[in-house]
C-alpha cells in the first residue's frame, strides 16, 4: 500500500506537517506487511500558490496512486478529491516514523470529513 505524509521535512524523522496543502514536502512511503519497502520525498510545488494549494496538492498526491494520506488537517477541497478517488485520510501529530507505526497497527483516527478551513477561495 502506498501512503503519502505531509512532512515538514524529507525523511521518516521529520515531523508531520499539520497542513496538508502547504506543507514543505510529501513523504511517499510503500508498505508491504506492516513493513516500510520505500520512502520517497518530494518538495510540494503547491505551497507557494496564491489559492487553490490544496486542491493542487490533493491531485498531486493522487495521481501517484495513494491509498491513505497521513496529515494533521486537511481541508474541504482536498478531502473531496480524496473521496473521489477513494484515499482514506487519517489525522496525526508528532515524528512521521512514530505514525506510521500507529497506521501499521490501526491506531490513527480515520478522518471522515475537512478538518481544516478553506483559506483562500
Amino acid at each position: 500500500m502506498k501512503i503519502a505524509i505531509s512532512s515538514t521535512g524529507k525523511d521518516l524523522d521529520s515531523e508531520i506537517d499539520i497542513r496538508f496543502g502547504r506543507c514543505n514536502y510529501f513523504i511517499f512511503v510503500d508498505v508491504e506487511d506492516k513493513e516500510i519497502k520505500n520512502v520517497e520525498a518530494v518538495e510540494n510545488q503547491s505551497q507557494k500558490q496564491m489559492g487553490g494549494a490544496g486542491v493542487t496538492s490533493s491531485e498531486f498526491v493522487a495521481n501517484k496512486e495513494v491509498k491513505a494520506i497521513i496529515t494533521g488537517n486537511v481541508g474541504p477541497r482536498a478531502f473531496s478529491v480524496f473521496n473521489q478517488f477513494e484515499i482514506s485520510v487519517y489525522q496525526a501529530t508528532g515524528k512521521i516514523k512514530d505514525a506510521l507505526e500507529k497506521f501499521n497497527n490501526g491506531e490513527l483516527k480515520k478522518i471522515e470529513s475537512a478538518t481544516g478551513p478553506m483559506l483562500h477561495k
